[in-house]
């Protein structure tokens, strides 16, 4: 290995556990190796039947990504107490997810339903909504995949390599064994890194016990450097210009967290509800994890650690780099750097699963096989991380940072359809398709309102647009130095114009999509007879085939009914048109 000089031990050991886990991605593809590789469900759903230990790495991984341990211990670092907000939004957001997935992977494994469009499309009769649902997904997606990036060059970066080629090999690697295994891929590597994470919350925890004094003099020079700082959003207590904010930031974080169509894939791998409620009520295990490392941030503040060349995104692989041994400091950049690569496969997967299923099937070739499916998403899904290393390596990474934000308050727009959509047809599929359309027009509106910020004071104009998500509230006349959470308003607009136009449209006739689904479709689970597409288990017994439903089974529900038993693949049917 070239001589990296004091970095040498550092980059051994983050390319023999980068090699490790680039093996375990390639033998996943042969792992439990079902009797038909060419099918979407397999390839991209891991089969539908992950077990407890494989779904909670699983899930973990998708969750807390490599740009969650970099990012936010670095807004820690320059604002302190305002950076903590992913911790109270992880509290809020698994009771949502214990209550809602349970019955989006119910409905999902009774239709054979790969994505959230396919369900919107069934639950509403609308085809053209659906779609609209699958392209916004597939746009905030884009960018969160480029973030993961981010975690990873910040890492080279620290560890004195060049920009552009190790980044490239690294995303050709992710690239291939994720092509050549699917979902199988991440699910195992998803293993390794969280034993990384552990070990490195573990490291952070030793080195600060062996600071005198422990944690209070940190505490203490955070607060003077907070205190003699010009800016009016830090310290180590949220001010009441951000208070507002910080709320509404961490309820829409929670709200579009179980959007994501990635976090719905890792979802709909799980092999029954017991699972995937088990694991649910065990992940916030990791919030407290995900804690320890945000007073990195801290930490860096009492050691005087500095970004390197002027790159915020460096600053907690260098605290590691200079308070933790070399070998110890590798690690901690392997699980960044493996920490970005499980997520980033996942939301490949879960954008090409979204373009196979709800546009390229749906438009394109509505009898394409299985075979065929199954490598148009492999295609996509390749396309999709490339274009996410283009953006990162000819555009300035801000912007990246700029277009997630962005994401978020674009996918939180599908809520009413996806989430409310599980609980309740009331909703007029032309009202579900106006609610969104307003509320990304209100959303990117509003975006295109807040400057970024800058400067020793933070207030400086560094550009006029689209500068993050906290929308001045002085622009509609109050005097005050609050802010709001854009996404929270658009989602406001959204459900306001949902909710206004549903009796409009049926007090004037027009027609609703028909619903496909049952009320027993949706607490449905494993052995049920009208589960019939799980097909393998992939750390379990395998589950013995069940009869086939009774032909009288599906009984009409719903406003709109349910006239006819769905036909043998209901996946495959066609749906109504807007």
């Amino acid at each position: 290995m070239p001589d990296f000089g004091e970095n040498t031990t550092q980059v051994t050991v983050f390319v023999l556990v980068f090699g490790a886990v680039t093996l375990m991605g390639f033998a996943a593809a042969r792992w439990r190796r079902p009797t038909s590789i060419h099918s979407l469900e397999e390839w991209g759903l891991g089969g539908r039947a992950f077990g407890n230990w494989v779904t909670f790495f699983l899930l973990s991984g998708d969750v807390y990504t490599a740009y969650t341990f970099v990012a936010v211990p670095t807004l820690v670092y320059g604002v302190g107490a305002a950076g903590f907000f992913p911790v109270p939004f992880l509290v809020i957001v698994y009771p949502m997810l214990f209550v809602v997935l349970a019955r989006f992977w119910s409905v999902c494994h009774v239709h054979g339903f790969v994505t959230p469009a396919e369900f919107v499309r069934a639950r509403f009769g609308s085809r053209g909504l659906g779609t609209m649902v699958a392209v916004v997904g597939i746009v905030a997606t884009m960018p969160y995949i480029a973030l993961q990036l981010i975690g990873i060059e910040a890492v080279f970066e620290v560890m004195g390599l060049p920009k552009g080629w190790p980044l490239t090999i690294a995303f050709i690697v992710l690239a291939l064994y994720t092509f050549n295994s699917g979902l199988r891929g991440p699910a195992l590597v998803s293993i390794v890194k969280d034993a990384l994470v552990l070990w490195t919350v573990l490291a952070v925890v030793i080195i600060m016990s062996m600071t005198p004094g422990g944690w209070d003099p940190v505490f203490r020079v955070a607060s003077e450097k907070f205190a003699a700082s010009p800016r009016p959003d830090d310290g180590l207590l949220l001010t009441a210009g951000n208070q507002l904010n910080y709320i509404t930031l961490a309820l829409g974080s929670a709200v579009a967290l179980f959007l994501y169509p990635h976090t719905l894939t890792g979802v709909l791998a799980s092999r029954n509800r017991g699972t995937l409620r088990r694991n649910l009520a065990a992940l916030p295990i990791y919030t407290l994890c995900l804690g320890v490392l945000m007073l990195v941030g801290f930490a860096a503040v009492f050691d005087g650690t500095t970004a390197i060349g002027g790159n915020g995104n460096t600053v907690v692989p260098q605290w590691f780099n200079e308070n933790a041994p070399a070998w110890c400091a590798g690690l901690a950049f392997a699980a960044i750097g493996v920490g970005a690569m499980v997520p980033a496969a996942i939301m490949s997967i879960a954008a090409a699963n979204l373009f196979t299923r709800d546009i390229y099937r749906e438009y394109i070739r509505p009898n394409a096989s299985s075979r065929e499916e199954t490598y148009v998403s492999k295609t996509v899904s390749l396309t999709v991380k490339f274009g996410a290393l283009l953006v990162i390596l000819l555009l300035n990474t801000q912007f990246a940072i700029d277009l997630q934000l962005i994401g978020g308050v674009v996918i939180m727009q599908t809520l009413p359809a996806v989430a409310l959509g599980l609980y309740t047809n009331w909703f007029h599929r032309w009202a579900l398709v106006s609610g969104i359309t307003a509320g990304l027009v209100t959303g990117i509106v509003m975006l295109w309102q807040v400057p970024k910020l800058g400067g020793a004071d933070g207030r400086t104009v560094v550009r006029e647009h689209f500068g993050g998500s906290a929308w001045p509230l002085e622009k509609i006349g109050f005097e005050t130095d609050a802010t709001i959470y854009v996404g929270i308003v658009a989602l406001a607009v959204n459900l306001v114009v949902v909710a206004l136009l549903t009796p409009l449209l049926r007090n004037a006739g027009v027609a609703d999509g028909r619903d496909r689904t049952t009320d027993h479709d949706y607490v449905a689970d494993e052995g049920d007879p009208t589960v019939r597409r799980m097909t393998e288990i992939i750390d379990g017994d395998p589950v013995p085939e069940k009869a086939p439903p009774p032909a009288n089974f599906f009984t009409p529900v719903g406003h709109r009914g349910a006239e006819a038993p769905p036909p043998e693949d209901p996946s495959r049917q066609a749906y109504p048109r807007l």
